[in-house]
């Protein structure tokens, strides 16, 4: 078998883990992890033929040599971008297993994402400690706060060991994931060993090598019961649409997943696939004779769907550098109702964004599982000395992934993929309605 994808590792691993002297030797063999323990990029071989890109990732877990002394290493965490359910679960798990199976003495919190690692801004950090994280797990959003955009890896650098900071957890996206990525390359220009270990951290699952990022599962659940409502208010009224935009600046995973999940969507829009509003065989058209039957619709648009319908004058980024999409939904709401009122067609529109009541939402319990294991992966990897990488999770298991491989895009829904063909087969929209007809 092939070695796995390369991790950088900051050095030789000269100490044993704290929690080894805790377990028979036929448990230890069970719990600790090789660095020739690999899980294959893709499972199935069609026709017996493995594919041309398939790939091996380092398993992720504790080893049982590290490379930090837990009494003199000192960690810190810095939570980036949009808010996303689990944020303070992974807060918390990082805590605990720093400090109650590694025995880390001091565990700092940094505020308001990498502008805390600019001394220059005035966000002291915060010591993190077990009244402070206690409960934090129960409510959304994140106790660190958050930002977007990059600061100078120099200084943040600079700053980390002028605190005696020897690994640096980087809770965020692709955004996050680039700037943890600077802080490991500048480390290591200074000769500083430090260990950058990321958690992708994603509303809308989009993560290369990553089959779910957490917080996924409580969006899909959270618009599964919008969407419900919204199909009740089209329903009690005549020529009633419910129309909800959902996360998806690039992906359409959670529109998708929840359009699937509730089974009374009748169109679904994402960024992967172009649509068209005019014409025989565009949106409104199909709307028209949706109405004339059943008297009531359901749509969910991904916020990134469609932009190509949209003028406009100029592009605009976020401070992450991120294109900020035109408002897809008010376009389409405000289309349908111009397109009906020239036919003289009564029409009710319910328009829905619930894009940031479901952001500040606590994780479910499929998320605090996930969020709780990615966090103990983290700590093991760093502790072990390995730095430049995020948690994976694919097939069901946990890997190290180097950052520079998985911010070089962005996973999509498949046009040919099962998802997608679940979406059309759950729905029955139209093909003729994708692809420009």
């Amino acid at each position: 078998m092939p070695d796995p994808v390369e991790i950088h590792q900051l050095g030789p691993r000269g100490f044993i883990c704290p929690f080894a002297g805790d377990l028979h030797a036929s448990l230890e063999l069970a719990r600790f992890k090789s660095d020739a323990d690999c899980v294959p990029l893709h499972l199935t071989h069609y026709e017996g033929r493995p594919p041309s890109d398939q790939l091996f990732f380092q398993a992720a877990g504790p080893r049982r040599e590290i490379f930090f002394d837990p009494a003199s290493a000192r960690a810190g965490i810095v939570t980036c971008g949009g808010l996303c359910p689990g944020l303070n679960n992974v807060i918390r798990s990082i805590f605990l297993e720093l400090h109650y199976h590694y025995q880390v003495p001091s565990i700092l919190g940094f505020r308001y994402g990498y502008h805390g690692l600019n001394p220059a801004l005035g966000h002291p950090p915060i010591e993190l400690s077990k009244p402070v994280v206690s409960d934090i797990h129960e409510s959304g959003g994140s106790i660190l706060g958050t930002s977007r955009g990059p600061q100078d890896p120099r200084v943040m650098v600079d700053y980390l060991k002028s605190l005696g900071i020897t690994i640096l957890f980087t809770i965020g996206g692709d955004g996050t994931q680039r700037g943890a990525l600077a802080i490991h390359d500048e480390a290591l220009r200074q000769g500083y060993p430090l260990a950058v270990v990321g958690l992708p951290k994603t509303i809308d699952n989009d993560i290369q090598y990553v089959s779910r990022t957490f917080g996924f599962t409580t969006a899909v659940a959270d618009a599964r019961d919008v969407i419900g409502r919204a199909h009740n208010e089209a329903r009690a009224v005549l020529n009633g649409v419910g129309l909800v935009k959902l996360m998806g600046r690039d992906s359409g995973f959670i529109a998708a997943s929840a359009a699937l999940a509730s089974g009374d969507v009748n169109y679904v829009l994402i960024p992967e696939i172009p649509f068209h509003l005019d014409g025989p065989s565009g949106l409104l058209a199909i709307l028209e004779q949706r109405l004339s039957l059943k008297r009531h619709a359901v749509i969910v648009v991904a916020e990134g769907a469609g932009q190509n319908l949209i003028q406009s004058a100029e592009t605009v980024k976020d401070a992450s550098g991120n294109i900020v999409n035109a408002d897809i939904g008010t376009f389409l709401r405000d289309r349908i109702r111009a397109h009906f009122a020239a036919l003289n067609t009564p029409i009710n529109v319910r328009y829905i964004d619930p894009s940031y009541i479901i952001r500040g939402q606590s994780a479910n319990t499929e998320d605090a599982v996930l969020c709780d294991r990615l966090a103990r992966c983290a700590v093991h990897a760093a502790m072990a000395g390995k730095s430049g990488l995020i948690i994976g999770f694919l097939h069901d298991r946990f890997i190290h992934v180097p950052i520079g491989m998985a911010t070089r895009g962005r996973k999509k829904v498949e046009p040919s993929g099962s998802l997608w063909n679940a979406v059309l087969a759950s729905t029955g929209q139209p093909l003729s309605l994708l692809n420009g007809g």
